[in-house]
């Protein structure tokens, strides 16, 4: 395909470079399924963006076998693919039950029944430079979405301003990735390549100005305050005082008295030994004595 052609140098030398950044920007999430696969659980990731990123891998595939001379595309696209793969592969393993069928109906809708129907209907619909720019403006639209992708990254940052899940490195390869392959679409004299790359280096810097705007934020961890758990045990009561006893095994002396717990009530009824007459003895309002009370 000339890709070696020495009528242009800087189309291979920005291709590689956009190659070796794209390269690392695939493995960027290695830890995150080394972490998956060491605690056997997605711990509430989401499939999403792999599934994208698969479609949009297989759909500059094809789009490099319809054009002539973009053959750096297929290297790193191939790659991105069996990449993608194993990442969906693994996640689909160790999800849980209704997160592996959203998964597989969106992996089956997105990179099965939609990249096919775009395939059939660029073969048979299009012909010569039109079916280039047919499926290069397709490529253009699902490029543009996986480079949107980092917006709600972006997002978390300013609401918590923390950097923790947007890391430096990641950031700065991001826009490397973007200049290089921005430049091979200008020196390759193809919009559909250079456009999307426009909007990642855009969102790549974006990212680095919130990381130097936050870096030296720290998060500040509020840990809740637990009461410690009491049971009340009311040991005897007269006429002027209650005792408030904290045990852990109640014991109850007097078989007139009756605890409620979910009222927090005390009711105890006694005789009056001039009169004869019964009378109800209540105990203080239980926000008056604890401030809650458990049952």
């Amino acid at each position: 395909m000339g890709v070696f052609s020495a009528d242009n140098p800087w189309v291979f030398i920005s291709g590689l470079l956009g190659n070796i950044s794209s390269f690392v920007v695939f493995l960027a999430p290695l830890p995150t399924f080394i972490r998956i696969c060491k605690k056997k659980s997605t711990e509430g990731f989401q499939s999403i963006p792999y599934v994208v990123s698969l479609f949009s891998a297989m759909l500059w595939i094809y789009y490099a076998f319809v054009k002539s001379g973009a053959f750096l595309l297929i290297t790193i696209n191939s790659f991105g693919c069996v990449v993608e793969t194993i990442y969906i592969a693994i996640y689909i393993a160790y999800a849980s039950k209704q997160s592996k069928i959203s998964t597989l109906r969106m992996l089956i809708l997105l990179d099965g029944v939609v990249f096919f129907s775009i395939l059939l209907l660029i073969q048979f619909l299009t012909k010569g430079s039109n079916r280039v720019e047919f499926l290069g403006w397709i490529c253009v639209v699902f490029a543009t979405s996986v480079f949107a992708a980092p917006l709600s990254i972006m997002r978390q940052v300013i609401i918590t301003k923390s950097v923790e899940f947007m890391p430096f490195h990641l950031s700065l390869m991001l826009t490397f990735s973007a200049i290089a392959w921005l430049l091979y679409g200008i020196f390759l004299k193809d919009l559909h390549i250079a456009i999307p790359n426009v909007l990642g280096l855009v969102f790549g810097l974006l990212q680095m100005v919130l990381y130097a705007i936050y870096r030296n934020y720290k998060t500040v961890v509020v840990e809740e305050v637990k009461l410690p758990e009491h049971t009340i045990d009311v040991g005897a009561v007269t006429t002027s005082e209650v005792e408030e006893i904290s045990s852990s095994e109640p014991k109850i002396h007097d078989d007139h008295h009756q605890v409620i717990g979910m009222s927090c009530k005390l009711q105890n009824q006694y005789y009056d030994h001039d009169q004869r007459e019964p009378k109800i003895l209540e105990l203080p309002n239980s926000n008056q004595m604890l401030g809650t009370c458990q049952a």
